[in-house]
């Protein structure tokens, strides 16, 4: 019995990839580039937590500065897809120029507080 459930587990899991990459492969270009974006500013605060994990967090405020601008990052691009996706309905009067300039300024602001905090 658990050899059984094992095995539908797998493939209902294989399944699952398989849809999400034959939807994901559907996805618009720009979508994918902004994706790659929030993909690399995760990963940027993730190795600075390691970091600081491993050899400590002497000027903390500094860490707490590059990590809250990767994290205040990720969270305006997911912003900006929401925004510049086509099949989002809320936001299809809104022009994908506004859209990156409210991006622009919005991190301009978070780079100006983080700037701040260090000292």
């Amino acid at each position: 019995m658990g050899k059984a459930s094992a095995s539908s587990t797998t493939k209902d899991a294989l399944a699952l990839f398989s849809s999400l990459r034959s939807a994901y492969s559907a996805t618009p270009t720009s979508l994918k580039i902004i994706d790659l974006y929030v993909g690399f500013a995760v990963s940027t605060a993730l190795i600075q937590v390691v970091y600081m994990a491993i050899v400590g967090s002497f000027p903390f405020n500094s860490f707490l500065s590059g990590v809250l601008s990767c994290t205040g990052t990720a969270v305006l691009a997911v912003c900006l897809r929401i925004q510049v996706n086509k099949e989002n309905k809320e936001f299809k009067d809104l022009p994908p120029e506004r859209a990156f300039a409210d991006f622009v300024l919005c991190n301009l602001v978070l780079h100006l507080v983080i700037m701040n905090f260090l000292g």
